[in-house]
């Protein structure tokens, strides 16, 4: 179970695609210019990557490996027609302010490097969780950095009024903007892993100190018996 749970959180933070992987700038820089758009735009792409890793992880033992390529280009295309036309029939001012990028989501290297490196070689609900947990990392993301560009470009969060005009600063929305925080928060996100790192070697240290000092307690001990002897 514990194994499952990893398998699913592993992309939220740990191995988090935008942040700490650096995939899917196109969309991740293009289409975050509010909350809104970068949530809807990681809803699809996680409605993709779910879909087409499940129905690859369920056909790769059948699967030439000469032409795996193809076919998962052609699986993926298949779902991202779907999610576009779904879009386009339910949430058609999204699917307009999205425009292009909701096709590109086929050359996405998020979905096809998930496809190649995992779906591709695990089970189906292996597969299943992987793609739910970098599809939610993907959408945590996307929002997390729409929210942050449109809250100081515009005064708002989900068109919801936080602040007047006389605090927004423009370039927010702008791509210099973009690139700007996402350079900031992918450097958070780096800091905090190498927070993590120097815990748990600081963790194995102490573990592997503790050892040694019971181990010389022991020999201590089996030579004081053995001089008493």
């Amino acid at each position: 179970m514990a194994s499952k749970i990893s398998e699913f959180t592993k992309g939220i933070i740990k191995e988090n695609p935008t942040y700490v992987q650096v995939l899917g700038m196109c969309p991740t820089l293009a289409t975050t210019t509010s909350a809104k758009n970068g949530f809807g735009m990681g809803l699809a792409a996680t409605a993709v990557l779910v879909m087409s890793n499940i129905v690859i992880s369920a056909i790769r033992k059948t699967v030439p490996e000469k032409i795996r390529i193809p076919i998962f280009i052609t699986v993926i295309a298949t779902f991202v027609t779907i999610v576009d036309l779904v879009m386009h029939a339910f949430t058609y001012d999204l699917w307009k302010t999205l425009g292009l990028f909701i096709p590109l989501i086929v050359v996405n290297c998020i979905i096809m490097g998930r496809a190649e490196a995992y779906a591709s070689k695990h089970s189906v609900v292996d597969s299943l969780l992987d793609g739910l947990g970098m599809g939610v990392g993907f959408t945590l993301s996307l929002t997390l950095l729409g929210s942050i560009r449109e809250l100081f470009g515009n005064g708002t969060i989900f068109d919801i009024k936080v602040w007047g005009k006389a605090f927004n600063m423009f370039v927010m929305i702008l791509p210099p903007g973009a690139y700007l925080t996402l350079g900031l928060l992918a450097a958070l996100f780096a800091a905090i892993s190498i927070n993590r790192q120097e815990k748990a070697k600081k963790v194995a240290q102490s573990q592997q100190s503790q050892q040694s000092q019971q181990t010389q307690q022991v020999q201590q001990t089996q030579q004081r018996v053995g001089e008493a002897k």
